[in-house]
This record gives C-alpha cells, structure tokens and sequence, in this order.
C-alpha cells in the first residue's frame, strides 16, 4: 500500500515541473508569445480548482482508492494528448492532465486519513516527499532526456505517461481490494463554506500555490535569460525540487506533534522570501544557494498546507470534502500566478516587476499562513 501510495504520489507534479524546462522550445515550436507560454502552466492549475470537487463524488461512488486509480489512467491519457501537434491539443492535453492532478491533490489526504489515522504526518511527509521528488525528477531529466532520446519537447512530455501506467498497474490490487468501499459521505460543503477554519486553509493553500507556481512555470526562462544554459536552468530547478523533498520529510513530522503550526509557516514563508530575494538580486551569484532556501520553504509550506488539512477534518469523507474546497478555491487563485508573471514580464521586457510582484504574493502567504496553523478552537 505505502509502495502504491508513493509510486502514485510520484505522478502528481512531472507533467507540470517537466515542462518549464522545455518551455522556450515550446514557444517557438508552437509560436507562443511568453503569456501563451505561461498560459500552459495556467490551464493546468485552473483544472486543479475547477475540476477538484469531482473527487469526493468520485470518492463516494466508488472509494478513494479506486478513485485514485482513475486519476492515474486520466494522467497518462492528457499528457500523450498535451504532445500532439497544435496549440488547441497542448492546451486540451494540459487541461486533461491538470483535472487528473486535480482529483489526486484532492484525495491524497483523505487516503493517508482513512489508512493511516494514527500516522498522518508521517504518511504526509513520505507522499509530499514522494510528490516533489517527481517534480525534481522532470525538472532535472527533461533536457537530458531530450539529447538522449531525440525525441524533442514532444516525445519527452509524452514520457511521463509512463509511470503513470506504471503506478495504475501498482495500486490495481489496493484499488479492488476490500479497503477500496467508501466508509461514509462527505461532509456537507455547505457547513464547510460556512467555517472560517475552511477559508483560512484555503488562503493558505492558494496563495502557497501561487508563489510555489509561479517559479515552477518560470525559473529555468529567468535564468537562461540571465545567462545559463537550458540544462543547467533546468538542473537548477531540480535542486530547488531536492531541498523540497528535505522539507517534506522533516517538517510534517514535527509540525503534527505542536499545538500550533504558526512556527512552521511563518519559517517557510520567510525562507520562500529569501529565495525569491535572490533569484531578484544574484540570479547567476550562487544560483544554488538560492535554490536550496527557495526549495526548503516552498516545500514546507506545501506539505504544512495538506498536512493541516488532514489534521482539522476528523474523518476521511471530512478530509476529502476540506481538501476539495481548499484545493479548488486555492488552485484557481493560483492559476493567476504564471500567467500575470507572463504579462508582467511581456508588459515590462524584465523580471525585476515580475519578481516584485511574486515578493507582494509572500508577504500575503506569511500572513494567511499564520491564521491558517493557528490550532482549532471551534
């Protein structure tokens, strides 16, 4: 089951992180301005709003695991589309990869809550580690794949279909086993919009994203246009993505033994600042450095999100309909992300506005986050 969960979770972020790298060629191979460019990134984390209420019906038709296994098949399926020829088949490939990722962001926490109550931050820790080691995956093999295969931005984006396969063929024993029968319904979405724990969680969730995505989408074009070459822009994004895994590991473990999570959110957010500082200043001085701070906070931030999502709902039905609202609501806050940074950068020819502006979005996390690890006390 913990094989399954982490071979799935693996497939939650390369269709997203292995295309910022290809990015460049992607825009001239289609004929994409730097917004329609970001705009892919975009379609993407606006499935993983629109599109995360699907999962607890899903979920309670046919159980979260089986759920899961869906996803995955649907995963494979957009990304081969997303290579075709077309900017009307990239953009309706991402769309279909973006509304799979949606429906297993959403139900991941409500599988660690159902199959693992007594470890959520542990199981949080291992799937959210699983999760960005995948994107570190993408980032840093895109380019070498590319040399290596020959295949060019198409056949390498393709590639990601399979261990999407792979992790389906894995979880199809869990799936149809006995554990795979929804216990009971979701909770009521009505009472959950009328919390304000909900609202809390979902401003964290999305403002965390939006700063999360925005470097994603563009931290490979910032450093080629400082300088550096496409792989090693690309590896650069992979480091980022290895300090996330460090953060995933350690922080959910502890944040899920305090009263409060406001320690562990205000030093993510800060540490997500200090990486946005330096990309600003020094792109080319110590890129590394900057991607180690910058990977640390926004993996922390990331895995203090979902693991307080699991730790305020009591159930896995809870879990499922708290992490729909949060994740929908905040996914499409997010999408604004790497688009407006796209306008920003087109409207001004630099990244010194852009970066300003992804500073203003920290400062908004800082805060959110706060409210959000405050313990329940209502």
């Amino acid at each position: 089951m913990v094989a399954g969960l982490v071979l799935a979770a693996l497939n939650m972020r390369p269709a997203l992180a292995g295309i910022s790298p290809l990015l460049d060629e992607i825009m001239t191979d289609v004929g994409l301005t730097p917004a329609g460019g970001g705009a892919i990134t975009t379609v993407m984390v606006v499935c993983l709003g629109l599109f995360g209420p699907v999962a607890p019906l899903l979920a309670r038709r046919i159980g979260l695991d089986r759920t899961l296994l869906v996803a995955l098949l649907i995963l494979a399926a957009g990304v081969v589309i997303r290579s075709l020829d077309g900017a009307p088949v990239l953009y309706t490939g991402a769309a279909i990869a973006g509304t799979a990722i949606a429906i297993m962001n959403v139900i991941m926490p409500g599988v660690v809550k159902q199959h693992f109550p007594e470890k959520a931050g542990l199981l949080t820790a291992i799937y959210v580690s699983a999760l960005v080691g995948g994107a570190a995956a993408a980032s840093a093999l895109a380019i070498p794949m590319e040399h290596l295969t020959g295949y060019g931005w198409r056949g390498v984006s393709a590639l990601v279909a399979v261990p999407a396969v792979a992790a389906a063929v894995l979880w199809l024993p869990q799936a149809f086993g006995r554990q795979s029968a929804p216990a009971n319904g979701p909770r009521p979405f009505r009472a959950l919009m009328r919390s304000p724990v909900t609202w809390k969680l979902t401003a964290f969730m999305g403002i965390q994203s939006l700063t999360f995505y925005v470097m994603l989408a563009w931290l490979p074009t910032i450093f080629q246009e400082a300088g550096l070459p496409a792989d090693h822009a690309g590896f650069l994004l992979a480091i980022s993505n290895l300090a996330q895994v460090a953060a995933t590991l350690a922080v959910p473990v502890h944040a899920e033994r305090s009263r409060t999570q406001v320690p562990h959110v205000t030093g993510a957010a800060l540490l997500t600042v200090a990486g946005y500082l330096g990309v600003l200043l020094a792109p080319t001085t110590v890129p590394w450095l900057w991607m180690i701070v910058l990977g640390l906070g926004q993996g922390a931030s990331l895995a203090l999100a979902l693991l307080i999502i699991t730790l305020r709902a009591p159930d896995p039905s809870s879990v499922t309909a708290l992490s729909a609202v949060a994740q929908s609501v905040g996914y499409v806050l997010a999408a604004l992300g790497p688009l407006v940074i796209g306008l920003l950068r087109q409207a001004t020819g630099g990244w010194t506005v852009p970066l300003l502006a992804g500073l203003a979005a920290c400062a908004v996390q800082l805060v959110v986050g706060v409210l959000a690890g405050r313990p329940l006390i209502s």
